[in-house]
């Protein structure tokens, strides 16, 4: 939920994206209730395809964190938000999570050399968030901000305070892969090797294992 430098004229919703979102924010559907809008999208994630996202391979589980939650990785620099249907995006994202989300969770998201390109509208994020039942707010116990800049950062505290203060508290931001390993052993985090290269070139060949606090 960061990605949120460079705004971009994506907007959920609004005229720009009815051509490309219409089918999630078409004006009859307007009426529905936001469980029977879910439950639709849940419907359709389930049955159309959505190999041109998953193919991207930006959005995945990577195993448990070291309580047994299921990680759910996000590269951001492997989202194409400038030319990806972000309805099927979204479709994605709710097939992908939905078994998930009903227990604890946690995601880690990799800010890793991100550009202009791979962000969304401030808007488009604010829909997605409407769009979630709150289970998903409910059963988050942590979002891993890793390699964040200080717009990131400035953004991510506007996003949490004003849009999404459910989940502001869980929100962590991280300098580096080496600070998740207290809650995520190396075994369980399946990352691309662009994000370690950048780790070590930025934070040394040295990786920092804090001693797990007994419990």
């Amino acid at each position: 939920m960061t990605m949120l430098e460079g705004m971009t004229s994506i907007d959920l919703g609004s005229s720009p994206m009815q051509e490309t979102t219409g089918d999630i924010m078409s004006t009859d559907e307007l009426i529905e209730t936001p469980e029977e809008r879910y439950e639709r999208l849940l419907q359709r994630a389930q049955v159309e395809d959505l190999n041109e996202v998953s193919g991207i391979g930006c959005l995945y589980q990577s195993g448990v964190d070291r309580l047994g939650r299921p990680v759910i990785v996000f590269c951001g620099k492997w989202f194409p938000a400038q030319s990806i249907d972000l309805d099927k995006a979204l479709l994605y994202l709710i097939k992908l999570l939905d078994p998930i989300v009903k227990g604890d969770y946690v995601i880690a998201y990799f800010h890793t050399l991100t550009s202009t390109n791979n962000y969304p509208s401030l808007h488009w994020l604010r829909e997605v968030y409407s769009v979630l039942p709150y289970k998903y707010k409910k059963n988050l116990k942590a979002f891993y901000i890793v390699h964040p800049t200080f717009w990131t950062k400035m953004m991510t505290w506007w996003f949490t305070t004003f849009m999404a203060p459910a989940i502001k508290a869980k929100v962590h931001s991280l300098p580096g892969v080496e600070h998740l390993y207290s809650a995520i052993t190396k075994d369980q985090l399946e990352i691309p090797a662009y994000i370690t290269e950048y780790d070590m070139a930025t934070n040394g060949l040295h990786y920092f294992n804090p001693v797990p606090t007994a419990s």
